[in-house]
């Protein structure tokens, strides 16, 4: 697929780019692509881990049902056996 860019503003960014940077217009639009989603692909990261975060702290406060270790109520020995 081609891409083809028809704005005067996008235009003028990518020539300031790359007077800046000494690279093709072609690579700086790569390289500010893969750094724009970079960070698009990290907020989302954060908010999951902040979700993530907020959902564990309130399972902690959920009380004690049952304080017996986890292999004594699912019913398997240290050898993975039924007991």
């Amino acid at each position: 697929m081609a891409l083809s860019v028809k704005n005067p503003e996008a235009d003028q960014l990518a020539r300031e780019l790359t007077a800046a940077t000494g690279e093709s217009i072609t690579e700086a639009v790569v390289v500010a692509l893969r750094e724009r989603l970079e960070r698009v692909r990290g907020r989302r990261a954060s908010a999951m881990t902040r979700r993530l975060n907020a959902l564990q702290a309130e399972v902690q406060t959920y009380p004690v049902i049952d304080s017996r270790p986890p292999e004594e109520i699912i019913g398997y020995d240290e050898h993975g056996l039924p007991t």
